[in-house]
C-alpha cells in the first residue's frame, strides 16, 4: 500500500481520524488532553522497507524516551503494510527490537490498521473499529504516562465495552459517515 496522498494529506487524514473518531466518540478518554497539550506527535515512515521502518521506530522511541513524560508518538506507516498479517509480523518485531532496545516497561505499541481484524471476530463487526484506522499505525506510548492515566480514570475496564458500545449506536455506516465528514 502507498497512498496517493502527500505528506500535508496524510497528516490531515490522520488527524481527522483523530478528531472524529479516536477524540469525538471519545474512544481513548485519554487522547483528548494529549492532543490539546501538544503531547502527541505525528511521525510518517518514509519507506516500506521493514529494515527502515524499523530503524525510524527505534529512533523514534529513544526520542520519546527523552521527551516530555506524558509524549506519545503515531507512528504512521503510509507506504507498504497494507495487508494485515503484514502489518502483525512488523508489530512482532517492532515490540522485539523494543526489548531489545531495553525499554521494556518504558514503552509499549499499540496497533491501529485498516484493516485490523480482532482474533474471534467477523471482519465486519463493529468491534474491529475500535483499533482501525486510515492508515497501518504504530502507537508508541510510554508505561508510566499509560499507568497515571488508568490510575485517573473512574473506570478503565470499562472502556472497551463503552467503545463498541458508542460504535453500535453509529451502525457501520455511521462510522463510515463520520470518517468521510469534513470539519
Amino acid at each position: 500500500m502507498t497512498t496517493d496522498f502527500d505528506d500535508e494529506e496524510t497528516m490531515a487524514l490522520i488527524g481527522h481520524w483523530l478528531d472524529s473518531m479516536v477524540i469525538g466518540l471519545n474512544l481513548c478518554p485519554f487522547a483528548g488532553s494529549v492532543r490539546r497539550r501538544g503531547l502527541l506527535r505525528i511521525v510518517l515512515a518514509s519507506s516500506d522497507r521493514t529494515e527502515q521502518c524499523l530503524q525510524e521506530l527505534a529512533d523514534e522511541a529513544h526520542r520519546l524516551t527523552v521527551a516530555d513524560e506524558d509524549a506519545t508518538t503515531l507512528f504512521v506507516l503510509p507506504h507498504g503494510f497494507a495487508d494485515f498479517d503484514d502489518y502483525l509480523d512488523l508489530l512482532a518485531v517492532g515490540e522485539a527490537l523494543l526489548a531489545e532496545l531495553g525499554y521494556t516497561g518504558i514503552l509499549q505499541l499499540a496497533s491501529f490498521h485498516p484493516r485490523y481484524q480482532f482474533d474471534g471476530t467477523g471482519i465486519d463487526e463493529l468491534s474491529n473499529w475500535t483499533n482501525r484506522a486510515p492508515l497501518p499505525i504504530l502507537h508508541l506510548l510510554r508505561e508510566d504516562s499509560v499507568a497515571r492515566a488508568v490510575e485517573g480514570h473512574p473506570d478503565p475496564q470499562g472502556i472497551p465495552g463503552r467503545n463498541i458500545q458508542r460504535l453500535e449506536e453509529l451502525g457501520l455506516s455511521g462510522v463510515k459517515r463520520l470518517l468521510c465528514s469534513k470539519h
